[in-house]
């Protein structure tokens, strides 16, 4: 099943399989898309599906040293070099929108950006610049309605350049603790007001978004990420997660996204998530269901066959395996990642590893 064609509603994939977005930090000044990142998207077209890294849809939202932007024409213009490469192989290409909110350095945004969050807490650890190497996360400033109205709209604009620059769908991603998730986690989310508070409260920011979006591209072209009890970021399980995801999984069924993409780090060390959960979840939601977290070719085969999901998402094997698709089918050995060069700028660990027939 993992290597069989699959088509559902406009979607027409080449197998099941899915590059899950893996945050490579090669964008250039002006958090430019560039040919080397054409080139290493280009190399993993095999998949049938691929999701890019994290794109920020808003200066604001570039928490982390070159990550590419998608929130001006010229960034759209660059981004056309890599979803071309891509459907020269025959792929799909969605790009993940990421605004990382509070998961920030001032020292990473460009002059007139801002740290937001939800709340005014900082995120706890620190992050990497390039100026000055490790630095605690800054304070966020707390948004204000007008704020998150501006967030939505960002989100909007950047799902319009998507199309602009030949994705063929985007992203949402509310997991991993960054702005749709601080929202989503009370842990994060003090408010008191209309996006706080409660479960439609918390939950209103990615349902906000997520309805602006299929309305100004499409339903068809719309998924999100989501990671209840994640840990990463200053996430972590609250008393109503499960009561709050699938409200949420049920309130996204009703807009008629395309997929909802389940995170389960557990095989990297985070909590599990309960057994009987990931089914409810994918009762909750009536689109595709992405599942990723430590799946290899038999067990992503098991989950096809067990109808856990209708899509199998890899992160790191892909990251150092551009055929992993064609290692798969051959149960070949895989390249080890270096993650010395899992975020460094240049080719190095990063459009450099051999493919099998070398």
């Amino acid at each position: 099943m993992l290597f069989d064609r699959f088509s559902a509603r406009s979607l027409q994939l080449a197998n099941r399989t899915v590059m899950a977005p893996l945050t490579r930090s090669r964008a250039t000044p002006g958090h430019m898309p560039n040919a080397l990142m054409a080139t290493y998207y280009g190399q993993r077209a095999t998949a049938g599906l691929i999701i890019t890294e994290g794109t920020s849809p808003s200066p604001n939202g570039l928490g982390y040293p070159r990550i590419p932007g998608l929130f001006d024409a010229a960034q759209a213009e660059a981004w056309k070099a890599t979803t071309a490469a891509v459907h020269a192989q025959g792929g799909k290409i969605f790009v993940q929108l990421m605004h990382c909110g509070r998961v920030a350095n001032v020292g990473n945004l460009p002059a007139g950006a801002e740290v937001l969050g939800p709340s005014p807490s900082v995120c706890p650890g620190e992050m990497y610049t390039d100026a000055q190497g490790m630095q605690p996360h800054s304070p966020p400033r707390e948004m204000t309605e007008a704020d998150i109205a501006q967030a939505v709209a960002e989100h909007v604009a950047a799902a319009r350049l998507a199309l602009d620059a030949g994705f063929d769908g985007v992203e949402l991603h509310a997991a991993n603790g960054y702005l749709m998730e601080q929202f989503l986690n009370p842990l994060i989310n003090q408010r008191t007001d209309l996006h706080g508070g409660s479960i439609e409260g918390r939950n209103l920011l990615a349902l906000e978004i997520a309805k602006a979006t299929v309305t100004a591209i499409g339903r068809d072209r719309v998924g999100m990420r989501v990671s209840p009890y994640g840990v990463f970021n200053g996430t972590g399980e609250f008393p109503e997660v499960q009561v709050q995801y699938l409200t949420l999984a049920r309130s996204l069924s009703a807009l008629g996204l395309l997929y909802l993409h389940l995170v389960d780090h557990s095989s990297m060390g985070a909590p599990p998530l309960p057994a009987d959960f990931k089914p409810q979840l994918r009762t909750a939601f009536d689109g595709l269901f992405i599942l990723s977290g430590g799946f290899d070719h038999a067990s992503a085969e098991q989950a096809l066959q067990d109808r856990r999901g209708d899509l199998i998402a890899f992160g790191r094997p892909f990251l150092a395996n551009p055929d992993l698709v064609a290692r798969m089918r051959q149960d070949a050995s895989l390249n080890a990642p270096d993650m010395a060069t899992f975020y460094t700028p240049g080719a190095k660990g990063y459009t450099d590893y051999p493919a099998l027939a070398a």
